[in-house]
């Protein structure tokens, strides 16, 4: 398995409509790409100072099937016209896990 993990920081601008309509868009993510073996999304609860504001953590059976929901046109519509207008800041890691 591949485990994919995003930590988002929202731009100073970045609107509750904004983030929630990015939310939404996140959400119906796992109805639109069969790779998606597991995904959870979700604000960054504030218990510790320093934090970014959101996190997506998505699995996949291997790169392959990572890679096909990066390039996935579903993905690609919600990094472009819900989460790039609003990010300060990303950070992403992929690792193997059993």
């Amino acid at each position: 398995m591949l485990r994919h993990v995003v930590c988002l920081t929202w731009t100073e601008g970045a609107t509750p409509d904004a983030i929630d309509a990015a939310a939404r868009a996140l959400a119906a993510l796992p109805a639109q790409i069969p790779e998606l073996r597991g995904f959870a999304i979700g604000r960054d609860l504030g218990l510790a100072a320093g934090n970014a504001d959101f996190a997506i953590v998505a699995d996949f059976d291997d790169a392959a099937g990572w890679r096909r929901y990066q390039e996935h046109p579903a993905h690609q519509a919600v990094l472009v016209e819900r989460l790039r207008p609003i990010i300060a800041a990303r950070a992403a890691a992929q690792f193997e896990w059993t």
